[in-house]
């Protein structure tokens, strides 16, 4: 086992690795920037060591140096930009330090997304249906005559990359070129690469995803499925597990398809393959993410199997040690994505310092974050400031957990968009659980509200009226300079 690793990574999936590695004995050494000096994986961590510059999170350069500097055994870059590039994992490699994750070979084959699905096409499994190619934000006219052959709606995507960078949905032939533009821009500054392709959009479908662990011994296991149907920026809002409206039947087939395309990249540790379940109930290849993903939590709730404890043995050379037979799935989990922005503002960004942060407690509840009271949230990285999950032994138990945890959950100082996860909780189509990925587009800001919200803003007016009248300026009544008092004591 190692001994001591890099945690290539900031925010709370930093502090998710720093706890698994102390918890297994290992050192852990943490990275920051300027803004980060006081974060918490940075307490947390065994060794922390300052980057260069601003940015530096995204420079597999960077990281490479205070790896070799410091003198670990291994990397853990999380789900950053660099978890899923070939180039830093390589020299890794030739560096002789570990990276937890699947090798460079892995993420050579995956990176290429038109060559990922032309491979899991030819075999035999069915896949959403791309552009015969990618193409350069100047290509507009080809661009326009491969969006008339494949038909709107369609998605436009990055072709490299694996994080949702880029990713935007078009209806007609009027706008793609803007919304091609706005992708290569985003596929450029995130992965280096500004080629964009298509892909035909299946309307009212399910996001399904289904994480999976190989050893480098040939075992390979899935570990059960999510419904990331509910997003914003290609971002799952809240994921589910295991998925509402499909049955065991497709459920089965959706993970031996899993399995089989995990086999075909010869994943070995962690990786999430990713599928579009149509309004038919076929389900259809899309992507393998070949890392941890930021949902892990809601898996790790109904298997009880941690996923980066596993990483970390897989990459070690260690065997799973257990069969499909032994992983169990048990109950029900539904996973909350809290980012510090305003939804009624135009979803803007909201850094700055946290006054009060009260996290939900009880039984199976679980809050990861990087924030305290006390704590900022930086200008520079990504508006995720905390995971929520819970788990219930049925969907019906979990769904009042998850509204409770969700009201006793308090954030001060930034927006947050508590008040929006609230209100898709409590929506019909997610109680009744036969939400879609078209359900995302609902404007749920827009939604009356409802008897709770009504009882809080009662509240608060009432709060808000008695605070005024508190801070009036005082005043004497005219009674008690009329000498009223006096004529009451006189003696007769």
């Amino acid at each position: 086992m190692f001994k001591k690793i890099l945690v290539a990574n900031r925010g709370e999936i930093a502090v998710r690795i720093v706890r698994a590695c102390r918890d297994m004995g290992i050192a852990a050494v943490a990275v920051y920037e300027p803004d980060d000096m006081g974060a918490l994986h940075v307490r947390l961590a065994d060794e922390a060591h300052a980057l260069p510059a601003q940015g530096d999170y995204r420079s597999p350069e960077a990281m490479l140096a205070v790896a070799l500097r410091v003198g670990v055994d291994a990397v853990h870059p999380g789900y950053g930009i660099i978890s899923e590039h070939p180039g830093f994992v390589r020299a890794c490699e030739e560096a002789g330090v570990a990276v937890i994750g699947p090798g460079s070979a892995v993420l050579e084959q995956v990176r290429n997304k038109i060559d990922t699905l032309e491979r899991v096409r030819a075999a035999g499994i069915p896949t959403t249906r791309p552009s015969s190619r990618s193409f350069a934000p100047d290509e507009g006219e080809a661009m326009l005559a491969e969006a008339t052959r494949i038909g709107f709606p369609l998605v436009v995507k990055a072709h490299a990359g694996g994080h949702g960078r880029g990713t935007h949905v078009v209806y007609d032939s009027d706008t793609l070129l803007a919304v091609v533009k706005r992708s290569s821009g985003a596929a450029q500054a995130f992965y280096g690469d500004a080629h964009i392709y298509l892909e035909a959009a299946m309307p009212a479908s399910r996001y399904i995803e289904v994480p999976v662990l190989g050893d480098c011994h040939g075992t390979i296991v899935h570990l059960g499925e999510r419904d990331g149907s509910i997003q914003r920026n290609t971002r799952k809002v809240i994921g589910e597990s295991p998925a509402p409206g499909i049955d065991q039947a497709q459920r089965e087939a959706i993970w031996q398809t899993a399995i089989q395309v995990a086999r075909l990249f010869g994943i070995c540790g962690a990786a999430t393959v990713e599928f579009v379940v149509d309004s038919a109930g076929q389900h259809h290849f899309t992507e393998i993410k070949p890392r941890i993903q930021v949902e892990h939590l809601a898996t790790e709730m109904v298997t009880r199997i941690d996923t980066v404890r596993e990483q970390l043995r897989i990459a070690a050379g260690e065997p799973l040690g257990y069969s499909q037979e032994q992983v169990r799935l048990s109950g029900v989990s539904i996973f909350c994505r809290i980012n510090a922005e305003d939804p009624w503002h135009g979803y803007m960004p909201s850094p700055g310092q946290i006054t009060c942060f009260r996290i939900p407690g009880g039984p199976n509840v679980r809050v990861d974050t990087y924030a305290y009271s006390g704590s900022e949230v930086p200008v520079h990285y990504d508006s995720l400031m905390a995971k929520l999950v819970v788990w219930g032994t049925s969907r019906e138990e979990c769904l009042h957990r998850v509204h409770r945890a969700l009201q006793e959950f308090q954030i001060n100082g930034v927006q947050t968009n508590l008040g929006l996860l609230r209100l898709i909780v409590n929506d019909e189509e997610f109680v009744s659980g036969s939400y879609t990925t078209d359900s995302s587009q609902r404007h749920l800001i827009d939604t009356p509200p409802s008897d709770d919200n009504l009882s809080d803003i009662a509240a608060v007016a009432a709060l808000a009226f008695l605070a005024r009248a508190r801070s009036a300026s005082p005043a004497t009544p005219p009674a008690f300079t009329s000498g009223w008092y006096r004529e009451s004591r006189r003696i007769p």
